[in-house]
């Protein structure tokens, strides 16, 4: 399984694979053709809450990390999807924050590649 992180508004390249944004919320300013989005997985974001707690502080990313893996076991359906589109193939997750290191594309990433050992 191969899967990228990248911002949605950055350009999209060959490399990619099937592009997934796991953002709850559409990126501002961004229209659908621009964003060349093959798949929404809204379900997949954090909550609001949870979301919103985490404000993208580093401070808070362990903690964020462990909430949001106990968000995704409870989306058993989606995440058996999200593997089944992957498959041995090349995905690459899209998220719409400037913050690059702590953001929610980083720890579903880690969480689909520790699933899949």
């Amino acid at each position: 399984m191969d899967i990228r992180v990248k911002r949605v508004y950055e350009a999209p390249s060959s490399g990619d694979g099937m592009r997934i944004l796991v953002d709850r919320l559409w990126p501002r300013g961004l229209t659908k053709e621009k964003a060349h989005v093959d798949l929404w997985l809204k379900e997949l974001a954090p909550s609001t809450e949870l979301r919103k707690w985490f404000n993208h502080d580093p401070a808070k990313w362990e903690e964020f990390q462990q909430r949001y893996v106990q968000e995704l076991r409870q989306q058993p359906a989606v995440l058996e999807r999200l593997t089944e589109l992957i498959g041995s193939g090349s995905a690459t997750l899209l998220f719409g924050s400037k913050e690059e290191r702590f953001n929610d594309a980083v720890a579903l990433k880690a969480f689909m590649l520790a699933r899949d050992k």
